[in-house]
């Protein structure tokens, strides 16, 4: 009898701490109330804010509020405004995107150094060559006009200058969502028309400072190379011509090296007057 009760008592004891478990198990798992629903929903809100400020400061950083360099037509180079560094180059490339640009640009982006590709439209005349102006934008270089044949603008009539230059930024803005900000005249040939126009559509024009891969003597990469880091033209602000050439390609990754080697930095296209937003 005693057996029988002391059994009685140890099943009801079982069966009380099974129910607490489960009364337990029914409380851990139950559904979220209305308060704590709101409390999360006002938490990840406040995670939101956080990462969008943290995005704004970085941009913030990185984007210049002002202009650092402004553009000297009496030599094409660009002179440091307040205190940004002065002993700098801008890097440019013409005729792009011919054979080499995407090579070239995959070559810069390795050494952090910016430059502007100037386009020409009749390479942009496949899908193929389109999606190759597509990347080299979306790598983070400027892209400039540099009319649609490459013509000679002083050769032409004024209706004939006005499609050279429309045509082509037509076409860059269509394939890389923006307008061209800068623009080159093939041979430096301005008129007063383009010159005007240029204005008007709201890009810089600019020339060069100095150029050789055109020549004979330079179409071989260490010769292209050694000129164009020890020529007497090179200069703080100092623009720099450089094409869509096999030789041009080969010697790029020196060039940006041997004048950084003399102490110049690289031009951030974006930093200079006329392109900023100011």
């Amino acid at each position: 009898m005693k057996y029988t009760k002391l059994m009685s008592m140890s099943l009801l004891t079982l069966m009380l701490a099974a129910c607490g478990d489960e009364e337990e198990t029914k409380t851990t798992t139950s559904a979220p109330t209305q308060q704590e629903v709101e409390d999360e929903v006002v938490e990840d809100k406040e995670v939101e804010k956080d990462e969008e400020e943290t995005q704004e400061e970085t941009e913030e950083v990185t984007a210049p509020s002002e202009p650092l360099y402004t553009l000297n037509e009496a030599n094409w180079s660009f002179k440091p405004i307040a205190d940004a560094p002065s002993k700098v180059v801008l890097l440019t490339i013409d005729d792009a995107p011919d054979k080499r640009s995407l090579e070239m640009a995959k070559t810069l982006k390795s050494l952090n150094a910016p430059a502007i590709f100037f386009v020409n439209g009749h390479f942009l005349d496949s899908d193929e060559e389109k999606a190759v102006l597509k990347e080299i934008h979306n790598m983070g270089f400027a892209i400039g006009n540099h009319t649609q044949t490459h013509a000679n603008l002083k050769q032409l009539t004024e209706d004939e200058q006005r499609a050279e230059i429309m045509q082509v930024s037509e076409t860059i803005e269509a394939i890389i969502g923006e307008k061209p900000k800068f623009f080159r005249a093939p041979f430096g040939a301005n008129t007063d028309f383009s010159k005007a126009l240029v204005k008007e559509q709201g890009m810089l024009l600019m020339n060069w400072t100095y150029g050789y891969d055109w020549e004979s003597n330079y179409q071989d990469a260490n010769a292209l190379k050694d000129i164009m880091v020890n020529t007497e033209y090179l200069t703080d602000g100092a623009n720099l011509l450089m094409h869509d050439r096999k030789w041009t390609a080969e010697a790029l990754g020196g060039i940006v090296e041997g004048l950084r080697a003399k102490g110049y930095g690289m031009i951030d296209p974006s930093t200079i007057q006329g392109v900023t937003g100011e």
